[in-house]
């Protein structure tokens, strides 16, 4: 067949074609129904939340409200397995129109891809800057579900509640601040450098008291023995539901003799995701203006 012969044979097939493809990228741009996504990872879900969007469906509902708590997700929402291990099946029946995940943690987003178009995000910050990778991380939401303007609504309530938080924690110095959850009752997680509660803490004015290792989350896990090095600060127990170690690990004699236990200088505070972005934020922006205040044994 002569060269001319296939170019006008491609030509033809080329004009035929055209009206498909337009209408396929016109389909790829158009934004994902939001009432159908999935979540797959606590932090993306949260970002979906900022947005005003409930989610369809999120991993290990049962952990979620142990460990986050808030924002409260709805009863219809769907529970679709473990956050690194999935059900696809539950996913596939679903029919999502977009799942969201974190980079680094969780499932393949290839094979996720096989089921919808899938969305990750960074789990934390290189430069241990998470609160403004946050930040960038709702606009870029935003932008993609075509609720930009939602998204810069947000960013504004947020800087809001961080200026409030800085300016009545100005008139209140005082020690720094240790913050820990019981993973059982000998073993805490701490939070240090490099974490989401940290930079806000430094936006706010709040010294923390761990300047310990930490890992590439800005967190570590310690024996509680090690909490009593820390001398002449105050300290937030993050709860964790009706199962929190908290409630065997206070009547041991090692609980009794830490210092900041000893003074009185500790508090029992409301869950909150570590890892989570500018609700999480926000949220301990609040407790911090809650309960840094003479503190009493809780």
């Amino acid at each position: 067949m002569c060269t001319h012969d296939v170019y006008r044979r491609n030509l033809i097939k080329g004009l035929l074609l055209a009206p498909w493809c337009r209408w396929k990228l016109a389909d790829a741009a158009r934004p994902p129904d939001i009432n159908r996504i999935i979540a797959l990872e606590w932090r993306p879900a949260e970002l979906l939340l900022a947005l005003g969007v409930m989610p369809l469906a999120v991993a290990d509902i049962p952990n979620y409200r142990r460990w986050v708590e808030e924002p409260v997700l709805a009863p219809s929402v769907v529970d679709v397995g473990l956050r690194n291990e999935p059900n696809l099946e539950a996913i596939k029946r679903l029919h999502p129109s977009l799942i969201l995940l974190s980079r680094g943690y969780g499932p393949d987003p290839g094979t996720m891809n096989m089921l919808a178009p899938a969305l990750s995000f960074p789990f934390g910050n290189p430069q241990g800057l998470p609160f403004t990778q946050a930040r960038r991380d709702v606009l870029t939401l935003g932008d993609y579900l075509g609720l930009a303007d939602r998204a810069k609504r947000h960013l504004h309530e947020v800087d809001r509640q961080v200026a409030q938080t800085r300016q009545r924690l100005s008139k209140t110095p005082g020690k720094p601040l240790l913050l820990f959850s019981f993973i059982d009752s000998g073993h805490v997680l701490v939070i240090g450098k490099r974490s989401l509660l940290q930079e806000v803490m430094d936006e706010v004015g709040v010294e923390n008291a761990w300047q310990g290792e930490v890992n590439s989350w800005g967190s570590t896990v310690v024996g509680i023995e090690r909490l009593a090095q820390m001398r002449d600060v105050r300290a937030f127990c993050f709860h964790r539901g009706e199962r929190d170690p908290l409630n065997e690990a206070v009547h041991s004699p090692l609980w009794r003799i830490l210092p900041f236990v000893r003074e009185k200088q500790w508090r029992v505070v409301p869950a909150i995701w570590f890892y989570g972005a500018t609700l999480a934020a926000m949220r301990f922006c609040r407790h911090l203006e809650a309960y840094l205040e003479p503190t009493r044994e809780s």
